[in-house]
């Protein structure tokens, strides 16, 4: 189905707005790939955050004029789906995989801002952790010292109090043995001045 003008620069007008906001563009060749199997691959993008749409090269071509992935239109070339993410590691992960078991899908090229990628770079993209792993394990490293300092924190008083406890406990024990040896000096000093006093 054709698209009249309005049509066209609406959808131009969509991807720039997608181009604008990209951490990375992949390419994909699609042919052969079942409807049914490109609806799961869209359930998967929309799920992973990733822009994924079947587009007239000649629209993205426009749409990537005079951005940092201008490059990437020589690539545009036969019948391509295009993954579009902000995390630059999305759209490479999602393809990679969707194409791991679809043989029908062939990534063809990949873009980061001014540098542009052929497939094995693509999928070199695709083996490193996304934006969300790498904040998980930049807190995870984050919280160990604090949680190392709380702990230790906890330990002072606590081990204060143990001190506390046991030097009553000796405390204690030790009373009444101090009332004997009390005694016992009170008794001899007692003696003492009584031989002097004879």
């Amino acid at each position: 189905m054709a698209l009249n003008r309005e049509e066209k620069a609406a959808v131009v007008e969509e991807v720039s707005a997608q181009v604008a906001q990209a951490g990375a563009i992949v390419l994909a060749e699609y042919r052969g790939l079942a409807v049914e199997k490109i609806t799961v691959l869209r359930r998967q993008a929309r799920e992973s955050g990733v822009y994924l749409r079947v587009l007239k090269n000649t629209l993205v071509r426009r749409a990537v004029q005079g951005t940092p992935y201008e490059k990437l239109s020589d690539q545009m070339v036969g019948p391509l789906l295009y993954g579009i993410a902000a995390d630059p590691v999305a759209a490479a992960k999602l393809l990679a995989g969707f194409a791991k078991s679809n043989d029908q899908l062939v990534i063809r090229a990949g873009s980061m801002p001014n540098s542009v990628m052929d497939a094995n770079g693509v999928q070199a993209l695709a083996t490193m952790p996304s934006r969300e792993e790498l904040l998980a394990k930049l807190l995870g490293t984050m919280q160990a010292p604090v949680a190392t300092f709380v702990r230790t924190l906890n330990e002072v008083p606590t081990k204060f109090v143990r001190g506390l406890a046991a030097v009553r406990d000796k405390g204690e024990a030790g009373a009444p043995q101090a009332e004997a040896a009390g005694e016992a000096a009170g008794e001899a000093a007692a003696d003492a001045a009584a031989e002097a006093a004879a």
